[in-house]
């Protein structure tokens, strides 16, 4: 039977990637959105076929007249904790007063389940969230694919194209780093949506790398030798990150502030994902490494 999901934050780059991949698979895609929304990115929407509802977003009752029919609810809206605690419980609230038996919170990010709190802010609100959601009703699945592989683009650290440089943080050459594709995990957030039996946590990554085969991989493709080197201890590296914190209080109010780029960098190499899914459901290309890389490096 054919099912009808709803998304919130469906004009974002991964909410609107999920909505394709849903309409792909043959599912009724309907998107909540604020008055406020772009109508270029409703247009944009409607025109892959999602049914677009501009609502208040801050009204349950709405919501929940929206929700009617859905057989699931997906979550990719973005921001700190006015998103992704205060507005995800509007939504969550609204999905559950209108029967909704399945909610994917925005949780598409690193299993931050084993990591300590306080070590990374924006995983925290996720945690606070998570909490709210395992005292309701409601079938959640989070879908954890580590970092977006985008940030191998953007000369991190990590793999850094102007200076031609690969750094790691520790003695961890050889730790192997989950990233996924925003296709990827789209493809996969659909295939879970519409899958009932979805379990509680499910890990995912389009490919696991280590810096040491990212130095290979850039050879390869190539043929240059970057250098691979330590940046410091992980222990130097968390306490430098708390300074840079407390130096910056306006960094609070900011998504991406230096300290929080820090703090997704050091849960990268402290934790990740060992209960790949990868296989759980058939027809997804998962992209590897090196093919990744190609697509920015010559």
């Amino acid at each position: 039977m054919e099912k009808t999901i709803l998304v919130a934050g469906a004009t974002g780059n991964l909410g609107n990637r999920i909505c394709r991949e849903l309409v792909k698979r043959g599912a009724t895609v309907k998107a909540i959105v604020r008055e406020s929304t772009d109508t270029d990115k409703i247009e944009i929407l409607e025109k892959i076929g999602v049914e677009v509802r501009i609502i208040d977003l801050n009204d349950v009752n709405a919501i929940a007249a929206k929700c009617a029919d859905a057989d699931c609810v997906i979550s990719a809206v973005a921001g700190l904790g006015d998103v992704i605690i205060d507005l995800q419980k509007k939504i969550l609230d609204g999905a559950i007063k209108a029967g909704v038996p399945r909610f994917i919170p925005s949780d598409f990010c690193t299993d931050y389940n084993d990591l300590k709190e306080g070590e990374n802010r924006n995983f925290d609100l996720r945690r606070t969230f998570k909490k709210y959601i395992d005292q309701s009703s409601i079938q959640a699945t989070s879908i954890f694919n580590g970092c977006f592989a985008d940030i191998l683009k953007y000369n991190t650290p990590i793999l850094n194209l102007k200076e031609k440089s690969i750094g790691y943080w520790g003695d961890k050459a050889d730790w192997k780093l989950d990233f996924t594709t925003m296709d990827n995990t789209a493809s996969f957030t659909a295939e879970v949506a519409l899958d009932d039996s979805a379990p509680r946590d499910l890990q995912i990554a389009s490919f696991q790398v280590s810096p040491n085969m990212i130095f290979e991989d850039v050879r390869r493709i190539t043929g240059q030798e970057f250098k691979l080197h330590q940046i410091e201890t992980l222990e130097n590296f968390a306490e430098y990150i708390k300074k840079q914190r407390a130096k910056n209080p306006a960094g609070e109010n900011e998504l991406y502030a230096k300290f929080q780029q820090g703090q997704y960098m050091y849960s990268m190499f402290t934790t990740h994902h060992n209960n790949l899914e990868n296989n759980r459901y058939k027809g997804i290309s998962w992209t590897t490494s090196v093919d990744y890389l190609r697509t920015f490096i010559r």
